[in-house]
């Protein structure tokens, strides 16, 4: 299992209303990853609030992948 871990604060501040709120907290997910996904090559990257992970699979699982074709 791989585990993603992170850490969100947010802090809100009115001078007009006079008040400020603060928000803290960890977070942790775990992410069953089968035998197909090389776990040392596992890459993630967090931009504009959108979290990216690369599972890349290995040559095995990849020979074993079904193409869909879509209708448009």
């Amino acid at each position: 299992m791989t585990a993603l871990r992170g850490e969100k604060r947010s802090e809100t501040e009115d001078k007009d209303k006079q008040f400020s709120e603060r928000f803290y907290g960890r977070f942790e997910r775990g992410i069953p990853v089968g035998r197909e996904i090389v776990e040392d090559k596992i890459d993630a990257r967090f931009r504009n609030g959108v979290l990216s992970l690369v599972l890349p699979k290995t040559e095995k699982a990849q020979s074993q992948v079904k193409r869909i074709a879509t209708k448009s």
